[in-house]
Order: C-alpha cells, then structure tokens, then sequence
C-alpha cells in the first residue's frame, strides 16, 4: 500500500522535531507543510533530512496544508496519513489506521481519541467535539464520536476531488460531510492522545472567532443539503 504522512505546521517549533521523529517509525515519506510560521519552525525543520517540506508564505490555514500536502503526495501514493504538529498524537498509532485500509476499500479512516476526559484535556476541545460530532450528522455527515480528529487517514486523490471549500480547521468537518454525500464510508480506529498542560500546549483555538466559522460552514452544509433534498423530490 503506497502511503505517505503529511504533518501540517504552523508555529509548532518545541515539538515538531520530535513529532517528525516519531513518524520515521512508521517507515512511510513524509511531506510537512508549513502554513506561514512565524517562529522557528522554519530553522527546525532545515536541519532535519529526509522529509518533504513545503511552505506557505503566509498562513492560509490547516485545511490549504493539508491541500497542500496531498497534491504533493498524490502522484506517488494513494492514502495521506494527517499527524498534528503539536504532539498529541502518538504516530505509531497510524499502524491501526494504515490496517484498515490495507483491506482494500476506499474509505476515510478517523483516529478516535480516547482519554478525552484527561486533566489536561481543555474544556473547549470535550466541547467542541461533541457540538461539531451532531452537527456534522445534521449536516448529512456520519456519525461519529470525533469529528475534530486530525489523526486521519484520507484516500487520494478522492480527498481533492471532493470540492471541500473550507481552508481553516472547518476542512475537517466539511469533508466527513462531503465524503458521505459522494458515498466513501468514514470509520474510526480508536487512538491515543496526549495533551500537554496549560502555557506548554499549543494551540491555535480561538473560541469566539472558530465558532462563528463554524457555524458559518455548518449552516453551509445543511442549506445545501436541504437544496438537495428539495430538487430530488
């Protein structure tokens, strides 16, 4: 199975070295896109060989990287494992992913976080997960218990032909929707997830601000899911 990782990066300097090392375990190449960093995320990933890297002049969001990435990878590989820069993951966990898809089918393979109730878990991210999970559904998306996951595995080059529109971190709900609609089944592989505590983690959440960009994709999908369901009457 011809797979690559792909590790979108935007001001993730203290850990993306060692996220990058860890995915070296899984023996796949890996492609990190750095979304405009202004620290230095650039100077680290210099000094690291064998990667891919592919930069954006300036930040355009996790969902143009992860475009990014994939057009990059599509001509040599047919899956893209997505892996979070701030260490949440355990890379080697994307075994369990990769498994699924080595049965052969076409599908969207979604790391379900376990341990979401941990102490250093943010109250925004037990929240987010459970408002983003029902609206995905009422949208016409599956349901699944993480919808915000970005341990993904996606098929290429179905992923870029989906006409996702969304470029921020609504890419990843936008496409659980749109991924259903052309019928390419999401399933969930539970993973691990580590949050570092509070003035160590980094993070690019802001409640207020992602919210209204949320609701402004949600209300997208449902009224053209609602547009749909009225011209197949």
């Amino acid at each position: 199975m011809r797979a690559a990782v792909v590790i979108p990066v935007f001001n993730h300097e203290a850990r993306v070295a060692e996220v990058i090392g860890e995915a070296r375990q899984l023996g796949l190449p890996i492609f990190v896109v750095d979304d405009g960093s202004t620290d230095g995320t650039p100077r680290v990933l210099e000094g690291l060989e064998g990667i891919t890297v592919l930069r954006h002049p300036v930040n355009q969001g996790k969902g143009a990287a992860l475009l990014t990435g994939f057009a990059a990878a599509a001509p040599t590989c047919d899956w893209a494992l997505t892996i979070d820069a701030d260490g949440q993951h355990l890379p080697v966990d994307g075994r369990a992913l990769l498994a699924i898809a080595g049965q052969g089918k076409r599908l969207l393979v979604v790391g379900n976080r376990q341990g979401m109730a941990g102490e250093h878990v943010p109250w925004t991210s037990r929240f987010g997960r459970t408002f983003s999970n029902f609206w995905v559904w009422v949208s016409g998306g599956p349901w699944i218990a993480d919808s915000q996951s970005g341990f993904r595995l996606y098929p290429l080059p179905e992923a870029l032909d989906l006409g996702v529109q969304a470029r921020r971190y609504q890419f990843e709900v936008e496409i659980l929707v749109l991924a259903r609609r052309q019928g390419m089944a999401t399933v969930e592989v539970p993973v691990s997830v580590v949050y570092q505590p509070k003035g160590v983690r980094v993070s690019h959440f802001r409640p207020w601000h992602d919210f209204f960009r949320n609701a402004a994709t949600f209300s997208r999908l449902i009224f053209t899911r609602l547009f749909r369901w009225g011209r197949s009457k």
